[in-house]
């Protein structure tokens, strides 16, 4: 290529929107370099999100944009991550060796919440990011049994700090490790909210890329003092299509949005169900309330769940889908729901924290 063509081969690349940041590569300031060779270009590129397995997806979307752009070239990209610290509140300090802390909520129970936070974090993990899960449920802690590591103990060597025990290659820490299974947990908010932090500052949880954070359902005083305690990066909410649990979905969303933290987009479980025996398709759940949700509040539907049994024999078995089986398409809806929410994450880095605002009481 000559220097001309050099240029216009990047200025095109640099107009290309990145699918999960939402910014140009020109904006994210990813493009490190563009060195031409005897057969097109080679192109080098740092994104803010894990990478695994992304390469084939970004290569075949770079070369389509620059044909477009009348610039038919070979591109071989070479392609890494460097995941930025964000925390949405730069008021609060980030935990120790933990950039970014993601936070997985509802606004009720029993739409799939946790089974959801045990998916993701394992596909940040498989996709190359130092991930983390911690289980702030405290009242109905699951993720020992959904991780396949019920009945172990976190360890110490101190007296003073604990090492979690690693289900799947990533650390579990929860309040299900220190009680007996079948002990209920009769505390008031100020307890609750006291061994949160506790397991979060005692927690030796080593470098990660992201903590991912099981939150306990609901919008009440417990859930806005986490959010006003834990460092969080961002959210996201999860919730079933049909009309009660959206009612509490946007509850959850807009007190995120109220004490500042991004929301990186909704996660519609148990969308629709396909009949095993004859492949008919019927949307138990209702159909398009995450869509709808996600257009409503200007946020991203991150992706859209089965109603599988496979999904929850899984995690029952302590196998999550993404483990379990990693090449289904279930697990592939797991992966790039993590690459997105991941990318937004990025994105909200890239673009400056929010402002704290001012949090007040209104009757409606």
């Amino acid at each position: 290529m000559t220097a001309g063509q050099d240029d216009r081969l990047r200025a095109a690349l640099e107009q290309f929107v990145e699918p999960n940041l939402g910014l140009t590569l020109a904006a994210a300031g990813a493009i490190e370099s563009v060195e031409a060779i005897a057969t097109g270009a080679v192109v080098k590129i740092v994104l803010g999100f894990p990478v695994g397995g992304y390469l084939p997806e970004l290569t075949a979307a770079l070369t389509a944009h620059v044909a477009a752009a009348g610039l038919p070239r070979e591109l071989r990209v070479e392609l890494c991550s460097r995941i930025p610290s964000f925390v949405a509140d730069q008021r609060m300090r980030p935990l120790p060796e933990v950039a970014n802390v993601i936070a997985i909520a509802s606004g009720k129970g029993g739409v799939g919440k946790s089974t959801v936070a045990a998916n993701l974090a394992l596909a940040l993990a498989a996709q190359g990011a130092r991930t983390g899960l911690l289980d702030a449920d405290i009242y109905g802690p699951s993720q020992p049994r959904m991780m396949g590591i019920a009945g172990e103990r976190p360890t110490t060597t101190d007296g003073k700090t604990l090492t979690p025990p690693r289900g799947h290659g990533i650390p579990v820490m929860s309040i299900g490790f220190l009680v007996d299974s079948d002990q209920p947990m009769a505390w008031r908010g100020p307890m609750v909210t006291q061994a949160l932090a506790q397991m979060l500052s005692d927690t030796c949880w080593g470098p990660l890329d992201y903590l991912v954070v099981d939150m306990p359902p609901g919008t009440g005083d417990i859930q806005l003092t986490l959010t006003q305690r834990v460092p969080v990066s961002g959210a996201i909410i999860v919730t079933t299509p049909q009309e009660i649990a959206l009612l509490d979905a946007r509850k959850g969303l807009q007190m995120f949005r109220k004490v500042g933290v991004p929301v990186l987009g909704i996660v519609e479980n148990m969308g629709v169900h396909r009949c095993p025996a004859c492949g008919h398709e019927s949307h138990i759940f209702d159909a398009g309330g995450g869509v709808a949700l996600a257009r409503q509040y200007d946020t991203t539907l991150l992706g859209q769940l089965p109603l599988e049994a496979g999904i929850r024999e899984q995690v029952d078995a302590g196998r999550p889908t993404v483990v379990a089986d990693p090449a289904s398409p279930v697990a592939r809806i797991f992966k790039v729901m993590a690459r997105c929410a991941a990318g937004r994450l990025a994105a909200s880095a890239l673009q400056g924290a929010m402002t704290m605002p001012a949090i007040s009481i209104e009757d409606e």
